[in-house]
């Protein structure tokens, strides 16, 4: 049952690829005056980073497409309010954003990184010092929000260690992503090849493991007690770490086993150490336990890693779900690298933006994860005129993100699984879990 109430929340299948193809611009650009070497960027930036198994562009799309398809496509691009169509090829490729972006949104710089690190890390054990001094019942909510919050922080920053956008040097890399990630017990290398994997195939029904739909046949095939969970607030908010052990519906695997299908033979080294950080840290956790009392390392350690756990969960479903308006999701030919990256969604959190390393700017970040999260909001600026109405402008938050609740729950409430067949699929309701919900209330 745990496994059929999994949203796979993070994770998802290795790489099999050699190599990505970038496409030249659609013809619909043709007249539009380009930076010369935009192309050639993209090709270059197309085997140096993380990148979908294969990239289509407008171009092919526009092959695949009817005479229809293509008023649509100018409809979409060019219609009055209420014309446009999400789920039509865009009138624009990877290169022309990339284009937009200045050229020193793709500078790593370490030294910042690291500065990044140092701020978690300092705020991490003064809160927890601070708590273990004080010991008061009117302290410790806060600080299990405060903390469980500082967690999250330091897991987007071994997030940026596994997309290589926090230096260009790998064992910097490897090293800061496992001591960050497994101090939060995040398998490093487990999380990392299959995050990866989630970039390069974003909005795909089948292939996209994070957080992706269940199709039709599959969602009637879940009891109620799995429905319930899987549907039910608080519950999906606590499945990450069960994911991390058993995967998600319809898939197996694990991010401890090197021999999991997750993982290609030449990882099996990497998930070795990973898995072994992660035990390592589990002794740290025990022999705490062991000197501090259980109750102590409850209130100091595992209340603020379930926090850490909704953060994560909530933040990764709510930047592929819960727009006003539907998004579509993608199957065989419809679907490509772009298309699927421009389902995602930015959201705002108010005065956690900053202390989460604006991983709520995410657009961007799913089409080019290899720009450090300190200019993601700069590359999203450039690029929005490129991206026009295909961007969609995030609610301004309060202080705190309090709407990001309800959007939450309306969207698990409405989106509960996609049609069996169609490449250009949308979420369906179903109005009889609905209408019994409602009774129950």
């Amino acid at each position: 049952m745990a496994r059929l109430m999994l949203s796979e929340c993070c994770g998802l299948a290795p790489l099999r690829l050699r190599g990505a193809i970038a496409a030249p611009a659609p013809p619909s650009l043709a007249a539009v005056p380009r930076r010369p070497a935009a192309a050639a960027i993209h090709r270059e930036w197309a085997l140096r980073v993380s990148a979908p198994t294969r990239l289509v562009s407008a171009v092919e799309e526009d092959k695949r497409s009817s005479p229809q398809g293509e008023e649509k496509e100018v409809v979409a691009a060019n219609g009055a309010e209420g014309d446009f169509d999400p789920g039509v090829p865009p009138p624009f490729g990877l290169a022309e954003i990339r284009a937009a972006i200045p050229k020193h949104c793709w500078v790593k710089d370490p030294w910042r990184s690291m500065s990044y690190v140092l701020r978690d890390v300092v705020v991490v054990l003064g809160l927890a010092a601070a708590a273990a001094r004080l010991d008061s019942w009117l302290v410790w909510p806060l600080y299990w929000a405060a903390q469980g919050t500082m967690f999250w922080a330091l897991f987007v920053l071994g997030h940026d260690c596994g997309h290589g956008s926090f230096s260009n040097n790998s064992k910097l890399n490897s090293v800061v992503g496992h001591i960050l990630h497994s101090s939060i017990l995040v398998p490093y290398h487990g999380w990392r090849i299959s995050h990866r994997t989630h970039h390069q195939n974003h909005g795909h029904v089948e292939k996209d493991e994070s957080w992706h739909p269940l199709p039709e046949r599959l969602y009637n095939s879940l009891d109620f007690m799995t429905r319930k969970l899987r549907f039910t607030m608080p519950f999906p908010l606590l499945a990450f770490p069960l994911y991390l052990f058993a995967r998600s519906p319809g898939k197996s695997g694990s991010h401890f086993n090197p021999s999991s299908d997750l993982f290609q033979p030449n990882e099996k080294k990497d998930i070795v150490t990973s898995t072994a950080s992660w035990l390592a840290m589990v002794g740290i956790l025990a022999g705490l336990t062991f000197v501090m009392g259980p109750l102590q390392m409850l209130k100091l350690y595992a209340i603020p890693y379930l926090v850490f756990v909704m953060w994560l969960d909530m933040v990764t479903y709510l930047h592929h779900h819960g727009h006003e308006d539907k998004l579509p999701w993608y199957r065989g030919k419809e679907w490509s690298y772009l298309r699927g990256g421009l389902t995602t969604l930015d959201r705002d959190y108010g005065l956690i933006n900053n202390i989460h390393h604006d991983i709520g700017t995410h657009v961007i970040h799913h089409l080019f994860p290899q720009i450090p999260h300190y200019h993601l909001i700069e590359a999203t600026e450039a690029a929005k005129p490129v991206l026009g109405k295909y961007y969609k402008e995030p609610k301004k938050s309060g202080p705190l993100p309090f709407h990001l609740f309800r959007v939450l729950a309306q969207s698990l409430k409405q989106d509960h699984y996609v049609s069996d067949t169609g490449d250009v699929v949308y979420y369906q309701t179903d109005s009889k879990t609905n209408t019994s919900a409602q009774n129950s209330d």
